[in-house]
């Protein structure tokens, strides 16, 4: 794939979008693309995140371990907390097909995000909004519960 197309799949990638052309093709040069095939681990379970990881190709399976599943096809960005914390991965992902990723590293993540306040402050915001309304369905979770 050219770096246009990789900037193409990054652009429909909700998060990812936020952050405009300028830092999407700075994405798209700086990250390694990663093939697998049926059966191989992307990650496990507990390993450290140092990167988060967009679907090329294929389709992976994301499980918790405590049986709460998902799959990830192609634009699905897996691990998006790791781009901007330093944590343990919550999940495994195993490729169900022989699939490809785009892997962008934490530190390339940082420089992109240093390089475009703009872009930052947007990513902020998203994730602001995104914790209030975690915040708000577990809120009225818990009241549905309580009665």
């Amino acid at each position: 794939m050219s770096i246009d197309d990789d900037v193409a799949l990054l652009e429909r990638v909700p998060t990812l979008r936020l952050l405009g052309d300028a830092s999407l093709r700075m994405l798209a040069i700086g990250s390694e693309q990663r093939d697998f095939v049926r059966g191989d681990i992307l990650f496990n379970l507990g390993d450290d995140a140092d990167a988060g990881f967009v679907v090329q190709r294929g389709a992976f399976r994301v499980d918790d371990g405590a049986g709460a599943e998902m799959i990830a096809g192609p634009g699905t960005l897996i691990g998006e907390l790791a781009l901007v914390v330093p944590m343990k991965r919550p999940s495994g992902a195993v490729a169900l097909e022989h699939s490809s990723v785009i892997r962008v590293a934490r530190s390339l993540f940082q420089r992109v995000l240093e390089s475009d306040p703009a872009a930052a402050v947007r990513l902020r915001d998203e994730f602001a909004i995104r914790s209030s309304q975690i915040a708000s369905d577990i809120l009225m979770a818990g009241a549905k519960l309580s009665t």
